[in-house]
C-alpha cells in the first residue's frame, strides 16, 4: 500500500510505502493479533482488509475470492463477511442516530430486516453483548465508553460476519472494562466461530487474547508465530524489544531494559536492506544492502532476520 505525498512546492510526488510484501491468512474460530509501534502500519492492513482502502498492489482473498480490485457493486456480497470494531467507541458512533437505528443500519443496508423483524433481531443483538432493550432508544452520548464499545460490536455481528477486524478496540478503555469487552469477544468467538484481526500495541492483552502474533516493523512482517512461542523464545530483536519494554506488575521484580537506539526510518526515503538494521544490536553488512525473507526457524515461528539465518 502506497500513498502519494508531496514535500514541498517544487519537488517531484513521492510515496509513502505504508505496507509492503506483507502475507498471512486467518482461520475461521482463530484470533491474529497484529503488533508493532505506532506507523508501522497495522491499520492500514486492518482497513486494507476490509477495502476500506484499496491497495496499491497484491490479493485480499476472502473464501476464495480475490477482492482487492473489486468494484464498488460487485464488493457488497464481501462486505457481510467482513466487519470492523474501530478504536474509537464514540467517533464510530452516528449521534444522530439512536442505539437501535445504529446497530439496525446494516441490517436495512443488506435487505436482511426490516421493520419489526429487524427489532427484534437489534433487540436480540443487544442483549448478545450485555445490553438491554429498552438501551434501543438512547443516544451514542448517554452510554459509557464501555458500552458503546459493545454496540460497535453488536454493528459488527448484525450481518453475521465470518471475520471481524479490531483496530485498537480496547485502547479508548479502562483496564476494567477492557477485561469484560474481551470476554465478550472470546465468548462470541466461541459460540460463533468468528476469526479476529486483532490490531494492537498492549502485548499483556494481545497474548491473552490471540493464538498467533504478527510483528510489524515500518511496513513489513519481521515474525510470525505461535503467540505462546513468541512470548516464551522471541527470535527477532525488534520482538525481543517489544517483549522487553512490557511492564511487570511486581515491583519487587525489576529488569534492565535496554531501549532501542536510533529514531525509525523514514517511509518516504526507507533505507536499503534491513529497515531495523540502524537500530538492531545483531546488524551486520549483510543486513544493509538486502532485505531478510520471513524464513520459518522453528515449527509455527518465522522471523525476517540475516542474523539469525546465521545461528546468532
Amino acid at each position: 500500500m502506497r500513498y502519494p505525498v508531496k514535500t514541498g512546492w517544487l519537488e517531484p510526488r513521492r510515496d509513502v510505502l505504508a505496507v509492503n510484501e506483507l502475507s498471512f491468512e486467518v482461520r475461521r474460530g482463530e484470533t491474529l493479533a497484529l503488533v508493532g509501534e505506532s506507523g508501522c502500519g497495522k491499520s492500514t492492513v486492518g482497513r486494507s482488509i476490509l477495502r476500506l482502502l484499496r491497495p496499491t498492489s497484491g490479493r485480499i482473498v476472502v473464501d476464495g475470492i480475490d477482492i482487492a480490485g473489486l468494484s464498488r457493486k460487485r464488493l457488497k456480497p464481501f462486505r457481510r463477511k467482513v466487519q470492523m470494531i474501530f478504536q474509537d467507541p464514540f467517533a464510530s458512533l452516528n449521534p444522530r442516530m439512536n442505539a437501535g437505528e445504529i446497530v439496525g443500519e446494516p441490517l436495512s443496508n443488506f435487505d436482511l430486516a426490516h421493520g419489526r423483524d429487524r427489532e427484534e433481531r437489534v433487540a436480540a443483538l443487544f442483549q448478545r453483548v450485555g445490553l438491554s432493550r429498552d438501551q434501543m432508544r438512547r443516544y451514542p452520548h448517554e452510554f459509557s465508553g464501555g458500552q458503546r464499545q459493545r454496540l460497535g460490536i453488536a454493528r459488527a455481528l448484525a450481518v453475521e460476519p465470518a471475520l471481524i477486524v479490531g483496530d485498537e478496540p480496547l485502547s479508548a478503555l479502562d483496564v476494567s472494562v477492557q477485561a469484560q469487552v474481551i470476554n465478550l469477544m472470546q465468548e462470541l468467538q466461541r459460540d460463533l466461530g468468528l476469526a479476529y484481526v486483532f490490531i494492537a500495541h498492549d502485548l499483556a492483552v494481545v497474548q491473552h487474547i490471540s493464538q498467533r502474533v504478527a510483528v510489524m516493523y515500518l511496513g513489513r512482517l519481521v515474525e510470525m508465530g505461535d503467540t505462546r512461542q513468541i512470548f516464551a523464545n522471541p527470535r527477532h530483536p525488534y520482538t525481543k524489544a517489544l517483549l522487553a519494554a512490557v511492564p511487570i506488575p511486581d515491583p519487587t521484580n525489576r529488569r534492565e531494559i535496554k531501549p532501542l537506539q536510533g529514531e525509525v526510518p523514514s517511509p518516504i526515503n526507507p533505507p536499503a536492506g534491513c529497515s531495523f538494521a540502524s537500530r538492531c544490536p545483531l546488524a551486520e553488512s549483510q543486513c544493509r544492502q538486502s532485505i531478510p525473507a520471513l524464513v520459518e526457524v522453528a515449527a509455527g515461528q518465522a522471523v525476517a532476520c540475516h542474523a539469525m539465518a546465521h545461528g546468532h
